[in-house]
C-alpha cells in the first residue's frame, strides 16, 4: 500500500478531498520525522511506537575481496508493533 492508496481510502470514506486528506497525510508524516530528528519517541497507541537508536561501531567483510572494513556508529529508526496490531495481524 501506498501514500497514494492511504489518500484514496481515507478521501472514499470520509468524503473528504483527496488532496485535503493528502495535506493531512504528508503533515503527518512530517511531524513524525521531526520528532524523530529531534530524537523524540513517537507512540501511537494500539499502533506502535517509532524511535531512533544508536547502532554501535563494527567491522564489516567485502564479500568479494574478504577486507575488513571498519562500519561507523549511526542512527537508525526502529519501529514496535503495538498490542493491538500484532493481535489482528496473527
Amino acid at each position: 500500500m501506498t501514500k497514494k492508496d492511504i489518500v484514496l481510502k481515507v478521501s472514499d470514506e470520509t468524503n473528504l478531498k483527496q488532496i485535503d486528506v493528502k495535506r493531512v497525510v504528508q503533515r503527518t508524516f512530517d511531524c513524525i520525522i521531526e520528532a524523530l530528528v529531534r530524537g523524540e519517541k513517537i507512540e501511537l497507541r494500539n499502533f506502535g511506537v517509532f524511535k531512533v537508536k544508536q547502532r554501535r561501531s563494527r567491522t564489516g567483510r567485502n564479500p568479494r575481496t574478504n577486507q575488513v572494513i571498519p562500519v561507523p556508529p549511526r542512527k537508525v529508526v526502529i519501529f514496535k508493533a503495538g498490542l493491538e496490531m500484532k493481535q489482528k495481524i496473527k
